[in-house]
């Protein structure tokens, strides 16, 4: 009988390695029968053919587990690759030519802002993709009431934390860390890039998902007209041209006096097109005076440093530069595009 045994398992097996529902294989007739003639066996081989029974149904529990694994995973158990570049069924698969990468527009250009900042003597650090509260509105003088926490203007998670709306989320980390370089009579000087995420309306100039450049400056005496010459300076030198900028006064929780900042469009040269909303003007950013509260969060008195912020945009600077008329392109995946830029 042990070799009825083995050549049921040898059956059975090959059952479960063939079969899309593996457990079904655990109910063959053929195997119920065997189990069923334990009480006919001879009494001095009934418990060496029982014992060789639970062996034979444990190694086919677990060929049907693994099996059921198998079928689990897309990767083993599609029986087609759709996106594969050739016939499955030809003798000799036809490869693709190989193609090199190139880096995307946005990265490229960042590298080229961060020289130009480096230059001006700015160190640079990485935003983070998900923050906390506290970072995120509390050390920015957002009071409590805010409508800006609510969940519904500010992405969270369940566990309470945000997907930042702005990389101002680093300006308590980077003046708290290098307050000493006060002490030792140097600037705080940092520039800050990063993705921020908002729940905005998708259009030609407005993404959810973004790129922003934080810029934080605190020393002794800085002033507003310091902060109009640095961007000044900066934006000369990025675009390599006369572009018209203009500020105007806004709101911001975290600088006082809070500006806007813009840049004329290239699209239409200022006399309005739908891309600047028919004004000419094509909106960069908010920048401003550090509020006092704000410093003091980070240890800094207010009375003897001042300083300044901004948050610009990076695809729309991306997009003045090359004429970009679309800012959903950079993120498109969209090949033609890309090739451009190479």
């Amino acid at each position: 009988m042990s070799q009825t045994i083995e050549n049921m398992k040898t059956d059975l097996l090959a059952k479960v390695e063939a079969s899309s529902q593996p457990r079904e294989v655990l109910k063959d007739p053929a195997l119920k029968e065997l189990i069923a003639s334990i009480s006919s066996q001879p009494e001095t081989e009934r418990a060496a053919f029982g014992a060789s029974l639970n062996q034979l149904k444990k190694d086919l529990q677990a060929a049907v587990a693994k099996r059921e694994e198998q079928l689990e995973d897309p990767v083993v158990s599609a029986p087609l690759d759709v996106t594969a570049p050739w016939d499955v069924n030809a003798s000799q698969p036809q490869l693709l030519p190989a193609q090199n990468g190139s880096v995307h527009p946005l990265m490229s250009e960042l590298e080229g802002m961060l020289d130009i900042y480096a230059r001006m003597g700015f160190a640079s650090t990485e935003s983070r993709q998900l923050d906390d509260e506290w970072h995120m509105f509390t050390s920015l003088n957002f009071p409590a009431d805010h409508p800006a926490r609510d969940d519904y203007d500010t992405f969270m998670t369940e566990e309470g934390l945000v997907a930042p709306a702005h990389t101002s989320t680093m300006q308590n980390r980077v003046m708290a860390a290098n307050k000493h370089l006060l002490e030792e009579g140097q600037p705080i000087a940092f520039i800050i890039p990063g993705r921020v995420f908002r729940n905005e309306d998708v259009d030609a100039r407005h993404e959810h998902t973004f790129h922003q450049l934080e810029a934080v400056y605190v020393d002794k005496g800085v002033h507003t007209g310091m902060l109009i010459a640095t961007l000044r300076a900066f934006f000369q030198e990025y675009y390599r041209k006369d572009v018209r900028i203009k500020t105007q006064p806004f709101y911001f929780p975290f600088t006082e006096p809070s500006l806007e900042f813009a840049a004329s469009c290239i699209f239409c040269d200022g006399l309005g097109c739908h891309i600047c909303s028919h004004t000419g003007w094509i909106e960069l950013g908010g920048c401003g005076m550090i509020h006092p509260n704000v410093l003091k969060m980070a240890g800094i008195d207010p009375k003897t440093y001042t300083g300044f912020a901004w948050g610009f945009g990076l695809e729309r600077m991306v997009m003045i530069k090359y004429g970009i008329e679309d800012v959903r392109h950079f993120h498109s995946g969209k090949l033609d595009f890309l090739r451009q830029f190479v």
